[in-house]
């Protein structure tokens, strides 16, 4: 799996973690019950402090695509739908795009609602 982050971007560096797993989930590139690396190696590979990393691990359990266990580190989550990766990256891009115009969270539901009933 292959880590990028760019420090420029107004994306935080743990966010921008979070979304390159979720997009080797999405892919196949990584399965369900993979160890992904352990946080200190990959915050000295990518240049970023520990901590970073441990949010958008963190980030990813809470959506549920990853399992903290003490030992075992950061495993990908058995039975995740690579769509639901997919899904999960889209959703923070529109939500970002959302932040950017200056909708309100009610307005950017409203839209997701109306897309919804749209079939």
């Amino acid at each position: 799996m292959l880590f990028r982050v760019d420090p420029a971007s107004a994306v935080p560096l743990g966010d921008q973690i979070a979304a390159c797993v979720r997009r080797s989930v999405a892919e196949g590139a990584v399965v369900p019950g993979e160890r992904l690396p352990a946080a200190r190696v990959l915050a000295d590979s990518l240049g970023v402090n520990v901590h970073t990393v441990l949010r958008g691990y963190q980030r990813l359990r809470e959506e549920g695509l990853i399992e903290l266990r003490r030992g075992r580190g950061a495993v990908v989550t058995a039975g995740v739908p690579p769509h639901r990766a997919r899904l999960l990256e889209r959703v923070r891009e529109v939500a970002a795009d959302a932040r950017e115009l200056g909708l309100t969270e009610e307005e950017l539901l409203e839209l997701v609602r109306s897309a919804l009933r749209t079939p």
